[in-house]
């Protein structure tokens, strides 16, 4: 079974994500890939998490980013083709029955897109540690609501998340006023 299970923060998190950013960037090259970001709780100093570092790559066009396939499941990825989530594609290491435990999702998206906002918050719960612990409560209560049902519990977070990037947005839109 693959449990939601959430663990206190392992400072390896950093260099895992790091290793594994270069091999994908080697296996990928410059040509498809614009930036890798680490994103997801693992990135966020001193929070709790479930330990899957979250990989986010960027890239110009998700047609040109089939080609990409071959080279991760060279590494050891599972290319997820059932998720029904557009606007990326989705590869997990580890995934059952493929491993014994996830222990990274890439996440392949459009340098412009909205997924790739998702690294603001991070950024945001870097930046307000109070906000990061209340991320931290709810993570662990829903672990607790739904330890058997992974997309529920991601499901479950949405509306946080939502409620977290409206505040992204009014800070960036003070941010470019203040500029005026």
């Amino acid at each position: 079974m693959d449990e939601v299970n959430i663990v206190e923060y392992d400072p390896c998190w950093a260099t895992l994500f790091t290793e594994e950013a270069e091999q994908i960037w080697q296996a990928l090259g410059n040509d498809l890939v614009v930036e890798i970001e680490h994103i997801g709780s693992t990135a966020v100093p001193g929070m709790a998490a479930k330990p899957v570092i979250d990989i986010m790559v960027g890239v110009r066009s998700l047609v040109d980013a089939k080609s990409a396939i071959p080279a991760l499941e060279s590494l050891g990825y599972v290319y997820w083709r059932e998720d029904l989530r557009p606007g990326r594609m989705f590869f997990v290491k580890g995934m059952p029955p493929y491993g014994k435990q996830r222990t990274h999702h890439v996440h392949i998206v459009e340098i412009d897109s909205e997924f790739w906002e998702r690294k603001l918050f991070c950024d945001y719960l870097r930046k307000h540690p109070e906000e990061a612990r209340r991320y931290e409560v709810l993570k662990r209560d829903l672990a607790a609501s739904f330890r058997s049902d992974r997309e529920a519990y991601t499901n479950s977070k949405n509306e946080y998340i939502r409620s977290v990037m409206a505040k992204v947005r009014c800070e960036e839109m003070g941010k470019s006023q203040n500029l005026r």
